[in-house]
Order: structure tokens, then C-alpha cells, then sequence
């Protein structure tokens, strides 16, 4: 029996980086770095929050989608994926500060200087903590704005900005707040900000109902962007735009002095068919074994079948006697009970043999978590 995987295209090409674009975003854009999540702790309550119930206010810290709980278990990750950078977020990583900064020291120590290091926060922390954190080898730093108060961070980001950091803010944007949106974009004319990051506003699981309390609808049926959230990052990309080459703006025809910072428009789509996907490609690619396939959408695929592991060696001598297989494209699974082997290899003896014989896909992740699975011949498990 033959399978016929049909994979889902991405519906956008993707603008590729700019020289002014943080770079942070370039090596997320590659799917490049480590997502090391602090804490699930936050001081605010903002109802566009997307973190799951899983991880809000949880004290629990995961590397990529790997629960961990040292930093030896982060830095295999970051080798697992071949990483060449980190992004550290929560959450709030201010909210463990001390921890924060041990996990900085140790990426840098185990990865040298080349290394990216970017942080998320909505804390407007003492000037002095800059100091600690361009120390321990952070390389940038993004500020949340909360209630859009940009003058209430300027001496926090004046000091991130005198130790090297490079620094900027990143929030969300928000389709009912364009008046106070468009005023924030003006209070950061006086900043020493380097860039201004629009993620779209995204309705996930997490926030659905306080988005619906607030009226917020899907964009359209490919996307989890909020409608109007895309066409207002635009006008303030284009206004931004407009004013460092001296030209009119596109919505009111206003010239505008240099902002003198660089905005980047980041779509919800792009970040689960561009950044994720990426990053799963990468993490495939580095730990793909012998009898995988990597797929386009960065899945991993095999074949398998189901056997007790008191048979299991029997089995794979004998598939290994049948097929000519070299040993090192089959795995025994003694966890799932199972053997792995090369999809057209399970296609090929499917209907030969008694047990359960099927193809199956995963997420390249540590937890290997399992997407599809599909039964080749009438010995269905009937799991």
C-alpha cells in the first residue's frame, strides 16, 4: 500500500531582511535560534496574551518546546538544533532576573562570542541591571511597552544602549488602538531605540476570549492575525518609511522629519509557516536518523512496526535477513513498542507480515511528538 502526503504550501513570500533589521530577527528569520523560555511569571495581565495555559505563570523552563530544568539540558538543545543564537522570553525574564543572567552567562561561556543573545521585556528596570546583563554577553534587548508609555522606559533603554546593547521595542499591534499607536511612534523619536518591531496581533488559544470580548476577528482563514492589525502595522511601516526619504506620507500627505529607527512589520503567518518552520527544518536536519525522511513542512517521517520488545531483536533479524536493510536503518522503540524503518520499506513488506505496519510523522522536537499516523495493512493495533 502506497501513502500519498499531500503538505501545505506557504500562502506568502516572505520579505527578505534588511540591512537595518535587527539581528535577532535575521537568525529567527533562519530559524536559527534556541527559544529559551524562562518563566512563565509576568507581572502584567495583558489580555492579548498568547502563552498557554501550560505555561502562563509557570515556573517551569523550556528550551525550544523541551521542558528543562538545568542549563545543561538548554545547551544540548541549542546543540540538538545547531543553534546560533538564543532568544530569551517568558513570560517575563525579569521576573528571574538572577536565573536570567546565569543562562546568558552559560550560553556565552559554552558558545563564545559569536553567538546571538536577544531578551524580551515589559519591565522598565533599574538603569543600573544594564550593566549586569552587557556583562554576562547580552547582545540586544526588546521593551514591551506597557499601556504604550514610551517615556516611561527612556532611561532604562538610555542605559541599554550606553553598554552596547542594541536595543528596541517590540509590541503588538493592536487594531483599536491606532490614535495611541501612532502618538507612541512620535514619543519614540527621542529614544536611543535602533528598531521598532509590529508583530501582528494574533488570537490563539490562550486569548480567544479576551479578543472576542473585544471584538477582534480572524483576518482570514489562513492566518491567526487579528482583522485591521495588518493594515495599521503597514500605514506605521509606510509612515516610517515616507520620513527617511523625505517624501509625503501615503495616509495623510504629511512630510515628516527621520524617525531615525527602523520598524519591521512581523505577520502572524510568518511566524508559524516562515520562523517555526524553519527552525523545525534546522532541528531535522541536525538529528535526523537513518531511516527518516525530512518533509518540507519540517516533519520527520518512517515507517514502523509494532511488535513486543521480547521479539523485537527476532524481528529485526529477520527484516534484516528479508530486506538486505543495513542494521543502522532500523530502530527499536522499546518505549512505543515498535521498530522504525524506512517508509518504503514498510510499504514494501506491509502486506508480507502479521503485525501492525504503519507510516508515521513527528515534530522533530525532543518530545517527538506525533502528527500522523497511518496503518499500511489490515493488522490495525485498532489504538
Amino acid at each position: 500500500m502506497s501513502v500519498t502526503l499531500r503538505l501545505p504550501t506557504i500562502p506568502t513570500l516572505f520579505d527578505a531582511p534588511e540591512v537595518e533589521e535587527a539581528e535577532g530577527c535575521i537568525q529567527c528569520q533562519m530559524g536559527s535560534k534556541l527559544v529559551l523560555f524562562i518563566t512563565g511569571k509576568c507581572h502584567w495581565k495583558c489580555d492579548y496574551c498568547p502563552l498557554s495555559e501550560n505555561r502562563r505563570e509557570a515556573e517551569m523552563m523550556f528550551a525550544n518546546e523541551r521542558p528543562c530544568t538545568s542549563f545543561d539540558e538548554v545547551i544540548e538543545e541549542a546543540r540538538a538544533m545547531n543553534a546560533t543564537g538564543a532568544g530569551i522570553t517568558g513570560g517575563d525574564p525579569l521576573m528571574d532576573r538572577e536565573h536570567t543572567l546565569e543562562g546568558i552567562r552559560r550560553l556565552r561561556q559554552e558558545f563564545g562570542p559569536s553567538f546571538h543573545m536577544h531578551m524580551y521585556t515589559s519591565i522598565p528596570f533599574k538603569p543600573e541591571y544594564a550593566i549586569e546583563f552587557a556583562e554576562a554577553g547580552l547582545d540586544e534587548i526588546r521593551f514591551h511597552l506597557l499601556d504604550l508609555d514610551a517615556k516611561k522606559y527612556d532611561s532604562v533603554i538610555s542605559a541599554c544602549t550606553a553598554q552596547g546593547i542594541q536595543t528596541g521595542i517590540e509590541i503588538p499591534c493592536e487594531p483599536d488602538q491606532e490614535k495611541e499607536l501612532m502618538g507612541a511612534l512620535e514619543d519614540m523619536r527621542e529614544m536611543d531605540i535602533q528598531f521598532l518591531n509590529l508583530n501582528e496581533l494574533e488570537i490563539t488559544v490562550g486569548n480567544h476570549g479576551n479578543m472576542e470580548v473585544r471584538g477582534f476577528n480572524l483576518s482570514d482563514e489562513i492566518t491567526a492575525g487579528a482583522a485591521g492589525s495588518a493594515e495599521l502595522a503597514i500605514n506605521m511601516r509606510d509612515r516610517v518609511a515616507a520620513a527617511a526619504l523625505g517624501e509625503p506620507d501615503p495616509l495623510d500627505g504629511v512630510v515628516r522629519e527621520p524617525y531615525g529607527f527602523h520598524l519591521k512589520f512581523c505577520t502572524a503567518v510568518y511566524k508559524d509557516a516562515g520562523q517555526l518552520r524553519n527552525r523545525f527544518l534546522r532541528r531535522g536536519e541536525a538529528t535526523i536518523a537513518p531511516h527518516e525522511l525530512l518533509t518540507e513542512d519540517g516533519t520527520l517521517i518512517f515507517g514502523v512496526i509494532e511488535c513486543g520488545n521480547e521479539v523485537a531483536e527476532d524481528y529485526m533479524d529477520e527484516i534484516i535477513r528479508e530486506t538486505g536493510l543495513p542494521r543502522r536503518f532500523l530502530y527499536h522503540d522499546s518505549e512505543r513498542g515498535r521498530i522504525e524503518i524506512p517508509l518504503s520499506t514498510a510499504e514494501e513488506i506491509s502486506d508480507a507480515v502479521e503485525a501492525p505496519v504503519a507510516f508515521v510523522e513527528v515534530h522533530p522536537t525532543h518530545e517527538r511528538l506525533e502528527m500522523t499516523i497511518v496503518y499500511l495493512n489490515s493488522a490495525d493495533s485498532g489504538d
